[in-house]
């Protein structure tokens, strides 16, 4: 894994020629507007704030997600993508800020990125966020929007008093030559993707490797979120609404591998994925009815992580001609 720095206005480019993308599985921006200016203050100020882990490959995702309010624009095919995999808010954070080329999507909330440098200021954080962009006292305030925009900085600046030039002088070098941690990895892996994903699930980072193979499997017939969200809804009426997608994702690896082992489950293409879902949604259904029938089991409260359906819905995907009554009509 290469570690690297990058300068902001390198950053801003990529994600602006569409080489950098956010995967569908990550979240959405979720910043208060206070946490991205005590961000930008830390770029300011050269405080440590963490690298950026980017997965490098030649296959793009079938389904991406906007950056922030912003619709990325296609990469050139020739180049791979740099898909975010830790480090989106504080990347939309930098490039709503800094950015002047894009505009976000409709009813898309952009108040956040009106952040200005205060001149003269004697707070701690001398950033700030004014309501109206177009409208402000230039002999106060400098936004940001024109640190990497040259004739308008200079336009601003021209006849400003010398000391307020000088101060927004030292922000725009302090930005320019601000560098910003990158992590990158290069694999078209799925199973090596996925021991990164859950690692970095183990340091805290809400990152679903169940949305990742959705992801993968998806196509314009078939979703497995929303395949997995239809069974979850099958299966509450018999006793089991605790079900949850991580072990609906065990199970389906059992079900098609013999192991509850979601990297595995992984390699698999997507063509196999939804051909084998029948097959998956009846084994996870006998299952049950064994859990019901034989053992008294009627709610995973009584299991312990549920991994008695995670055994018995692997074997009882061997005895497909043999369902019970009790459940044929869900079968």
């Amino acid at each position: 894994m290469a570690d690297t720095y990058c300068f902001i206005k390198d950053l801003i480019n990529d994600l602006e020629r569409g080489r950098i993308k956010i995967p569908s599985f990550q979240r959405g921006f979720v910043w208060e507007p206070n946490r991205v200016a005590y961000f930008i203050d830390s770029i300011y100020k050269g405080f440590p704030f963490g690298s950026v882990l980017l997965w490098r490959t030649k296959n793009p995702l079938r389904t991406e997600r906007n950056l922030g309010p912003y619709r990325l624009p296609e990469n050139d095919p020739e180049y791979p993508i740099d898909y975010v995999l830790d480090g989106q808010q504080r990347i939309t954070s930098i490039f709503g800020i800094f950015q002047n080329s894009l505009i976000a999507e409709e009813d898309e909330g952009t108040d956040w990125t009106n952040l200005f440098f205060e001149l003269n200021s004697k707070e701690s954080v001398p950033f700030k966020h004014l309501n109206d962009f177009t409208n402000y006292d230039n002999q106060k305030f400098f936004p940001l929007k024109y640190v990497f925009n040259s004739p308008k900085y200079r336009q601003l600046t021209r006849n400003l008093d010398e000391s307020l030039a000088q101060q927004i002088d030292n922000l725009v070098e302090k930005f320019t030559k601000a560098r910003i941690p990158v992590e990158r990895f290069e694999s078209e892996e799925r199973k090596y993707v996925a021991t990164v994903f859950e690692r970095i699930n183990r340091q805290g980072v809400e990152l679903d490797t169940f949305q990742l193979l959705s992801v993968w499997n998806w196509s314009e017939d078939f979703d497995l979120q929303e395949k997995f969200k239809e069974l979850t809804e099958e299966l509450q009426p018999f006793g089991f609404k605790e079900i949850g997608s991580d072990l609906l994702l065990k199970c389906s690896s059992a079900v098609v591998m013999n192991r509850a082992d979601p990297e595995n489950f992984m390699e698999l293409p997507g063509s196999a994925v939804r051909e084998k879902f029948y097959e998956i949604r009846t084994g996870i259904f006998r299952a049950i009815d064994f859990l019901k029938t034989d053992l008294n089991v009627f709610s995973l409260k009584l299991l312990h992580n549920g991994e008695y359906l995670n055994c018995s819905h692997g074997i009882f995907r061997f005895f497909t001609k043999t369902a019970s009554p009790y459940f044929s009509r869900s079968i």
